[in-house]
């Protein structure tokens, strides 16, 4: 039946829009209004907009009904506003500026910057019973028992209901809940057999008015059940002045309430969210005083102040304080009656500074507690577990580290270990020496140290080349990449730690190098080197308290471990008691500074520096002390035999004082292994150690002498320390080379070089690869001449070649080539074979370079002639005119000089 009628409908409709456009005014039928009115809402607003039809015009009783349309959310608010870059510019550099003031937000104010989902304003809600109907709310009437029925109503404007059966039912004043009651109660009475279910259907709309220092103030069109929040989103909420802890709703000019924002946000309390009503004003007044918290609180903001609240309920707003706060050393920054800030201190641990009245302007900041631990003990190094450990009273070295397996590293040092301990209240530290072999596996009780409350306990590996360091380096990379753009590890080699590390730079010794057997001073770093180095030495002096250096520290040498120590020592050294350090040099695994522990002796000192190694010198080891006198110091030289040190003996194993060195000398006539290497035409080529002051002819006599293909005049000889000196005389002459571009580039008589070609000069000379050879006479040492022998060092390379047949000739030629070598022919002819020389050619400084490395030049050698004898595996070179011209540029300049004549020539004829 209801589909019957929808299409009746539906064909009146359509036929009413066709005459709508054939006649301007066209009134419906009585029949076509009742059909429409019997139609669910929903249907009724599908077809007005549809056939675009009023529904007022056919909806009868429903025409003072409107359609509730969700109220348009406010979009987020524009931030485009003009940036004065000079003033911006000018706080960038205004240091007096707070950073954590201008970083705080107005609390709540977010809440409205964009589309709320939420508090959205919805009709579909449940009606709560209280809700006072009126003209416009819709009622569904649901009719069951003997007669099935269902009618949709409306109350109209005389807050009247038009019920079919019933007549007009009056419901003004009524709350949902009592209209309920009554028309179930009529119902029953009158319509007998008949039971009803009665509900809230289309929800009228209100008119409310947003005033004051809202986002966008003025009339809105929202449902009957909106709510002070709702309308606040409908607005775009409060604006930049306005005040979330005041907001007013106004009835006939009288308040009816109030809402605290605060309360909901915080707490949750929505009970001051009233229910509006038609006609209501929602009035946001301007903000109170302002108070704004930051520092050790969970919400540090800016927050609207009331009357008589005090310190506490600011820290309350604020979330409360965090763990690491430490609330006893609170501060207010205030204005006075003289408008300058002052300072209270508040301890918002006591009953008195939590009562304290907050006022408007006041900066409260909470201050945080102290990064230091009570009574703790520090472990690092060469241990499982690095990091910090509750100290209890009686505590052992034992305790603290239980197993050598379970506890330390497997590359620990069981010899040596130090605990670093405060001996008073201003961070002065002694040192204390311990073996932990001998304190955990043997519990020995004069190594089984007692701890102390901020005891460091440091552990240090055997060797310092076998650790796994990637991880170490990557956070110092990390770090140092604040501080300094490094594009990666070129600039101070593969390891940034140990290079960034240098144990003597408080100590201002001044480090050199040798090369080649001179003694050259070590080149000044840069200054991304110098940068480098201080941030890392900065990272090893807090290396106690940095939680990420701690767990690296097994990866640690034992100089870069030792280094906050050794510092702490030499800032807290004085005239009385010296710098509480000695150092130690020589033949020892660990040779450099260390902290001078309580009642050290050499053989301790030996035991830190990781012990003797080979070929150290045990009858005599020499120790230097420093003697201070009051006018005066001098420096004491002693001997100490270590056999009987290191075995105990008093009389040898010496206590230590301030500054001591002790050199640890090596075996005489001891050495390394050496090695060099014989390659080609020898019976046995191959590597051959040698011992000091062995020759090239004893080597060659142990590699079994030549052979028969072997072609000495050839030889090639080769030392790293010649290579060394080489390569540091061509950085001098690279040097010297961009000093005289610089000097020709502003000379007033030189040539403008160009800068690019001079680049690439640079760069080639500085690409250049020294070889190191040496020219050797191979052929005199052959045949015994001592003269012509020489001694040999480490990494010595000979090379002898096989019979050579060739003559090469280069450089300025028509055809460098190589030519098969033939007795008897002179140097013109190999030239004329290689089509001769070019005009560019100096021919007057032809020289040869002979197999072994020789150079035969004209100008030094009267005898040398076109008929000198060449010998296979020569090689001729003709160099180039540097003062050559080519026709072009050699005419060029004689047109001009031509021309500058013949102007000077005019110019003279006219006097």
């Amino acid at each position: 039946m209801l589909q019957r009628t929808k299409k009746i409908i539906i064909t009146a409709v359509a036929a009413l829009f066709l005459m709508g456009t054939q006649a301007q005014a066209i009134t419906p039928s009585p029949q076509m209004i009742e059909q429409f009115k019997n139609l669910p809402a929903s249907e009724q607003q599908r077809l007005a907009r549809q056939y675009g039809i009023d529904p007022a015009m056919l909806g009868g009783g429903n025409a003072s009904q409107q359609k509730l349309d969700t109220p348009q959310v406010v979009q987020p608010r524009a931030t485009n506003k003009v940036v004065d870059h000079s003033a911006e510019a000018a706080s960038a550099f205004n240091f007096s500026q707070d950073k954590q003031k201008s970083q705080l937000k107005r609390f709540g104010y977010e809440l409205f910057q964009g589309e709320p989902t939420t508090f959205a304003p919805v009709s579909d809600v449940p009606v709560p019973a209280e809700y006072l109907v009126g003209p416009g709310d819709g009622i569904k009437v649901q009719l069951f028992g003997k007669e099935n029925k269902e009618y949709d109503l409306v109350i109209n404007r005389e807050g009247v209901i038009q019920f079919p059966e019933l007549g007009p039912i009056s419901v003004a004043g009524l709350s949902f809940a009592e209209l309920r009651d009554a028309l179930s109660y009529r119902i029953s009475q009158q319509m007998i057999g008949i039971e009803s279910n009665i509900t809230m259907g289309e929800l009228r709309s209100i008119r409310i008015f947003i005033a004051g220092d809202a986002y966008k103030p003025g009339s809105y069109t929202v449902s009957s059940l909106s709510t002070i929040t709702q309308a606040l989103f409908v607005a775009g909420g409060v604006n930049e002045i306005g005040s979330l802890r005041n907001i007013q709703v106004k009835r006939n000019g009288k308040l009816v309430g109030s809402m605290d924002l605060y309360d909901l946000l915080m707490r949750g309390d929505a009970s001051g969210d009233i229910r509006l009503r038609s006609g209501d004003v929602v009035f946001i007044p301007p903000v109170g005083g302002l108070v704004s918290i930051t520092g050790e609180v969970r919400r540090p903001a800016i927050y609207e102040l009331k009357r008589n609240e005090t310190v506490a309920d600011i820290v309350a707003m604020a979330a409360g304080v965090k763990p690491g706060a430490y609330p006893k050393s609170s501060s207010i920054e205030r204005y006075n009656s003289n408008g300058l800030r002052s300072i209270v201190n508040v301890d918002l641990t006591s009953t008195q500074g939590k009562s304290t009245k907050a006022q408007a302007g006041d900066f409260i900041r909470v201050k945080n507690a102290s990064g230091q631990f009570e009574d703790a003990i520090t472990l690092v190094g060469a241990v499982v577990r690095p990091g910090k450990y509750q100290w209890f009273d009686g505590q052992k070295v034992s305790d603290l580290l239980p197993s050598l397996w379970g506890d330390l590293s497997i590359s620990a040092d069981l010899n040596y270990a130090i605990i670093v301990r405060e001996v008073n209240r201003y961070g002065k530290v002694k040192v204390l020496q311990f073996s932990p072999s001998r304190a955990i596996a043997e519990k020995d009780l004069t190594q089984d140290l007692l701890l102390a409350p901020r005891d460091k306990v440091m552990l240090f590996n055997y060797s310092d080349d076998t650790q796994n360091r990637y991880e170490l380096n990557k956070l110092v990379k990390q770090r140092v990449k604040k501080v300094t753009s490094l594009t990666g590890d070129s600039l101070v080699g593969n390891d940034l730690f140990k290079a960034g590390f240098s144990q003597l730079d408080k100590m201002q010794l001044s480090e050199r190098s040798q090369i080649g057997g001179v003694v050259v001073a070590k080149e000044v770093p840069d200054d991304k080197e110098q940068i480098v180095k201080g941030e890392v030495n900065k990272m090893l002096a807090n290396l106690f308290d940095d939680k990420e250096l701690i767990k690296l520290s097994g990866s640690m040498n034992r100089s870069e471990l030792l280094y906050p120590v050794v510092a702490q020592l030499a800032a807290q050294g004085n005239s009385d008691k010296g710098t509480q350090v000695v150092a130690i040099s020589g033949k020892v695994r660990h040779p450099g500074v260390y902290p001078l522990s309580q009642g050290a002796k050499v053989k301790d000192l030996v035991v830190a520096a990781g012990g003797l190694v080979e070929g150290a010198y045990t009858a005599r080891a020499e120790l230097t002390t420093t003697v201070i006198g009051s006018e005066e110091s001098s420096v004491n030289h002693s001997s100490v035999n270590l056999d009987d040190a290191l075995a105990g003996i008093d009389s040898a194993n010496v206590a230590l004082s301030s500054r001591d060195i002790l050199t640890v000398m090596t075996t005489p006539d001891w050495q390394e292994n050496k090695a060099v290497e014989i390659r080609g035409e020898v019976k046995f080529p191959g590597m051959y150690n040698i011992r000091r002051g062995e020759t090239l002819a004893d080597v060659i006599d142990r590699a079994g002498g030549f052979t028969q293909y072997a072609y000495l005049p050839s030889s090639v000889f080769v030392r790293e320390s010649v290579r060394q000196q080489e390569q540091l005389e061509i950085k001098k002459l690279a040097d010297q080379l961009r000093r005289d571009i610089a000097t020709r580039g502003v000379s007033k008589d030189g040539n403008v070089v160009n800068y690019s070609d001079a680049k690439m000069m640079l760069t080639d000379l500085e690409n250049i690869k020294a070889v190191g050879r040496l020219v050797v006479d191979l052929s005199a040492i052959s045949i015994g001449i001592e003269q012509a022998d020489i001694q040999l060092e480490d990494q010595d390379i000979l090379y002898v070649p096989s019979v050579k047949q060739t003559i090469a000739v280069m450089g300025e030629v028509q055809h460098a080539a190589t030519h098969r070598f033939k007795e008897g022919l002179t140097l013109d002819q190999y030239l004329e074979m290689s089509g001769g020389a070019r005009e560019s050619a100096d021919e007057d400084r032809t020289y040869i370079i002979k197999a072994n490395g020789s150079v035969l030049l004209p100008n030094r050698s009267m005898w040398f002639s076109s008929n000198t004898e060449l010998n296979p595996g020569d090689t001729i070179i003709v160099p180039l005119d540097t003062e050559y011209k080519d026709n072009l540029t050699l005419w060029t300049q004689v047109t001009g000089i031509i021309y500058n004549s013949a102007v000077a020539l005019a110019t003279i004829a006219k006097l």
